[in-house]
């Protein structure tokens, strides 16, 4: 997501962090888009929510915390999976509207549909509200989109949470003795995603502010373990003579690639400060005595990002409350040593 900090307010709703700014009509600059002003449902409410990687361990959480909210208020729900495709983003999106939903909830696999999203669900008068990532009415990118036109988002703080990454990493560098000479930081992530580079420029922010003097290795990625792993594989490749690392990224995916990586070329475990973003496979390393290089991990719950984004769609739709621009779930960090108390599951 594009940097939030000049435009945000803070409040409290739902016992979650809100932060709140007037919703305003959008243009696509050649084809009028109206604004998510939606008539009240007066029957029963139905909602369409569509998550990109929906197998994800995260989104899986997600799509739980939306159900039991759902039937809470007793409301229809769809969970439909988009995987990576944007092409089914767009066909799953006219589904929808053609099915009549009255609310969609969107986590896009590319922000560059946006726009045609956008247009396709507020012609049909559907109401619109972004889960994770940010979209924008007039581009495919939101970092370059004004705020009258990025789309009221559901989610955490990518600033905080990469900022809360950056700091347990240095911590744990410090801890751990390493000289900034010989170690490298590989900070890995999918470079379209606005709320991973968020979280990222964060991360190495706070941890250069502690820690001077580590050169960052930035390496692309899709986002998933496999992949970080091949990617972060031919980063230690070609830096061999690299004795210590430090492995941050958008999501516990990339840090576990990384970690993994590190693991296969020959790196032992207390030569690596891998510090996850997400907390649902970084546990997995904890869940035996064996050295793990994930020293620690920024827990995220889906489960709350899910159920206050129906909510707050209910809101909109049964009680006409107007959708705040962006609302924050809390974080904790967690290690080997606190994960089970801090309510994370481990599957």
């Amino acid at each position: 997501m594009p940097s939030t900090t000049h435009r945000r307010t803070l409040a409290t709703a739902l016992g979650l962090v809100l932060l709140v700014g007037a919703s305003t009509a959008c243009s696509s600059g050649k084809e009028e888009v109206k604004d998510d002003s939606v008539d009240k449902v007066e029957g029963k409410i139905s909602l369409t929510y569509l998550q990109k990687q929906g197998d994800q361990e995260y989104f899986i959480g997600e799509a739980a915390g939306a159900k039991a909210r759902a039937k809470k208020l007793g409301i229809g729900l769809k969970v439909v999976n988009l995987g990576n495709d944007a092409n089914k983003t767009v066909s799953e999106v006219q589904s929808a509207v053609a099915q009549k939903t009255n609310g969609v909830i969107i986590v896009v696999p590319d922000p560059a549909v946006g726009p045609q999203v956008v247009q396709t669900v507020r012609s049909a008068d559907v109401a619109l509200l972004t889960s994770d990532d940010q979209i924008c009415s007039t581009g495919p990118d939101p970092v370059d989109c004004k705020e009258a036109d990025l789309v009221p988002r559901i989610g955490f703080s990518g600033e905080q949470m990469g900022t809360e990454v950056g700091k347990r990493a240095a911590e744990e560098f410090e801890k751990a003795g390493f000289d900034p000479a010989d170690t490298r930081v590989v900070s890995a992530w999918k470079q379209d995603v606005t709320v991973c580079g968020d979280r990222v420029k964060a991360a190495k922010k706070a941890f250069d502010a502690a820690v001077p003097g580590v050169k960052t290795i930035n390496v692309p990625t899709d986002n998933t373990p496999t992949g970080a792993q091949d990617k972060i594989a031919a980063t230690v490749t070609a830096n061999s003579k690299v004795k210590h690392w430090v492995v941050w990224g958008c999501n516990d995916e990339n840090v576990m690639g990384g970690v993994t990586a590190l693991q296969n070329s020959g790196v032992k475990p207390a030569d690596v400060v891998g510090v996850g973003l997400g907390g649902y496979l970084a546990c997995k390393e904890w869940q035996t005595d064996k050295p793990s290089g994930m020293k620690a991990a920024l827990f995220i719950n889906g489960k709350d990002v899910g159920a206050l984004a129906v909510q707050t769609m209910y809101d909109k739709l049964k009680n006409g409350k107007d959708f705040p621009k962006e609302a924050f779930a809390p974080t904790t960090m967690v290690d080997p040593k606190n994960w089970k108390s801090s309510g994370l599951t481990c599957s």
